[in-house]
């Protein structure tokens, strides 16, 4: 594990870079798509837009139109870039699989579906509701991660694998989160409104945990693997069962850093 301390786009870029540059010569197969992937690029943002637009193009939906697309995100709002720095280096801090910028950067599906979900969030926000839920539910088909672009998403999440992960439309996650794949924040029925959880700082959700309803769990709190979660969870509790009820306190303030799924 690496230092939590925050880096700068610049260090991560540089770095990518130069993990790409050595697996170049190390594996010559993968010369030409590092090389269309990160290296012919200027920048994070514009390599970051290339691996997506690339995974989202569709028969009747050009590549080129979605790289303009994701681009004119990324220079219309910073956050985006800097969240996408911070959610590689989360992988980098709490995965033991990661050991570099490059994984992540490439063949991570959840890291890839929240990136396009950031992208349609922005989309969203300027009234382009259509063209959000295509990207919605391109990311659906070709990540098998299901986030609503309405949802409200903070930055250093970690989605480690990804798949069967499900965000609703009025969900909230916060900073220095962390989940695994079969993650559900959704609603309990028909309802309208306001209708999704709300993941407060430095949770760890367990791989399968369900979170249904307008409940909040509560800053460091943690929830077990398989777990139903049907009412509030306190700050700093372990949280497991089906229903979930108390079963303990984390040993950590945050949870979300240490990635430990005992019951405590």
């Amino acid at each position: 594990m690496i230092s939590t301390e925050p880096v700068t786009s610049d260090f991560v870029w540089q770095s990518l870079r130069e993990e790409a540059q050595n697996t170049a010569e190390n594996e010559p197969m993968l010369a030409p798509f590092l090389q269309q992937c990160i290296l012919s690029h200027d920048s994070f943002g514009d390599a970051l837009c290339c691996v997506l637009s690339s995974e989202m193009a569709a028969p009747l939906m050009a590549q080129k139109d979605i790289f303009v697309t994701f681009r004119d995100a990324l220079l219309a709002d910073s956050n985006i870039e800097l969240s996408a720095i911070a959610d590689i280096h989360a992988h980098l801090d709490r995965d033991p699989a990661s050991d570099s910028y490059l994984c992540p950067f490439l063949y991570y599906k959840g890291y890839h579906a929240l990136q396009v979900y950031r992208m349609a969030n922005w989309l969203w926000k300027q009234g382009r509701e259509s063209i959000a839920l295509f990207f919605q539910g391109r990311a659906s088909r070709e990540y098998d991660v299901d986030i609503h672009p309405a949802a409200t998403i903070g930055k250093a999440v970690m989605i480690d694998h990804g798949s069967g992960v499900v965000i609703g439309e009025t969900a909230v996650v916060e900073d220095d989160v962390s989940m695994l794949h079969g993650v559900t924040l959704g609603g309990t029925g028909k309802q309208c409104g306001d209708r999704h959880p709300k993941i407060r700082r430095g949770v760890l959700l367990s791989a399968g945990a369900r979170i249904l309803g307008n409940i909040e769990v509560g800053e460091g709190a943690k929830v077990g693997a398989s777990s139903l979660v049907l009412e509030a969870v306190p700050p700093h509790t372990t949280y497991a069962g089906v229903p979930a009820k108390q079963v303990g306190k984390p040993h950590s303030a945050s949870p979300a850093f240490s990635m430990n799924q005992d019951f405590e």
